[in-house]
């Protein structure tokens, strides 16, 4: 295996902006959870007239998907996403809005039959119930309690896992109106095989280790890079929420 430091140092390097890791192919891997989100959410876009896409990144999800609504429009909040959604979906006809996070969604009420979002950053069930017509659907895959934890917790040490509880969320929903329909957790197996896909990951889910970056913490990453040479893998658990919930036609 190459050096720590020409690990970290390719890892510092290279781009992290949109919502693609293809970068990590050969060095991490992650089970992905057997509903087959991608899969699904793309049958339900061609199948309605309008749809919201909800902390769309870079557009990667929406852009997999074969038929697209009459109307299509997608938010997102960080600015460097925002410009690659567009350069990959303007050609089919989407609207990408720059929503900054916590900010309300500048849409009319009951204005799309669908809303998605893969992994929302914190779903605003108020505001999704709003912009949903009359017996519309929301359905996402967020990301689910203590996910990568084993991971976070190796540079931040013991945090309370109650975050991100899909019960809570479920409650949430059901206050803002909306009835639930699916709601199914799967924790995934995942393997980072060298210190840089640690760094990468850190670097691009900037969330899991707030303010991260190598100078501060390169004392757990060099005693991580030591675990991975010894045992061939750090092997963490992403955890995935399946959420289906409907706002009533009445």
């Amino acid at each position: 295996m190459r050096t720590f430091n020409d690990l970290v140092e390719e890892a510092t390097a290279v781009d992290v902006s949109g919502w693609s890791f293809d970068w990590l192919d050969g060095r991490a891997t992650e089970e992905r959870p057997p509903w087959g989100y991608a899969r699904q959410l793309a049958a339900r876009l061609a199948r309605v007239g309008s749809a919201l896409d909800i902390d769309t990144g870079g557009g990667e999800i929406i852009g997999e998907a074969a038929r697209l609504p009459a109307r299509m429009v997608v938010t997102e909040g960080w600015p460097p996403n925002v410009e690659l959604a567009r350069r990959r979906l303007a050609s089919r006809g989407v609207e990408v809005v720059h929503v900054e996070q916590g900010k309300p969604l500048p849409f009319p009420d009951a204005g799309f039959e669908l809303v998605s979002s893969r992994h929302p950053v914190a779903p605003d069930w108020l505001e999704i119930a709003r912009v949903l017509a009359g017996g519309g659907t929301y359905f996402a895959q967020h990301v689910g309690p203590g996910s990568a934890f084993e991971l976070i917790e190796w540079f931040l040490g013991p945090l309370e896992r109650t975050a991100r509880d899909p019960g809570h969320e479920a409650t949430a929903a059901r206050a803002a109106g909306l009835e639930v329909v699916d709601l199914r957790t799967v924790r995934c197996r995942m393997e980072f095989f060298d210190i840089g896909a640690v760094v990468y990951i850190l670097r691009k889910c900037v969330w899991w280790v707030p303010g991260f970056t190598v100078e501060a913490y390169r004392e757990p990453l060099e005693r991580l890079d030591a675990h991975i040479r010894e045992h061939g893998a750090f092997v963490a658990h992403s955890s995935r929420t399946l959420v289906e919930a409907g706002r009533p036609a009445y």
